[in-house]
């Protein structure tokens, strides 16, 4: 009984290593794309604009290369940014 129970926990502990392995080699391979990586990687800094604020006068350009102050797009109306994919 006693050598079943080593044996187990042989098995055991191999396998919590192989896991501990293959999760550094997956940090490794990921870089800053995994979560440690954003925390080290993330330079954003908190802004100063509140909901309802108006919009800063940006200057955006377009694929044609053109470049448009952001307030003669949108005159006095409301701007919504949405990031992301919709595909």
């Amino acid at each position: 009984m006693r050598r079943a129970l080593r044996i187990l926990g042989l098995i055991v502990g191999l396998a919590v290593m192989a896991a501990l392995a293959f999760e550094g080699y997956k940090m490794y391979r990921m870089g800053p794309r995994d979560y440690f990586g954003v925390m080290r990687y993330d330079q954003r800094e908190e802004g100063e604009l509140k909901v309802g604020d108006p919009a800063p006068d940006v200057v955006l350009t377009g694929l044609d290369g053109r470049s448009v102050h952001l307030r003669e797009r949108i005159g006095g109306k409301p701007l919504v940014l949405i990031f992301g994919s919709y595909t």
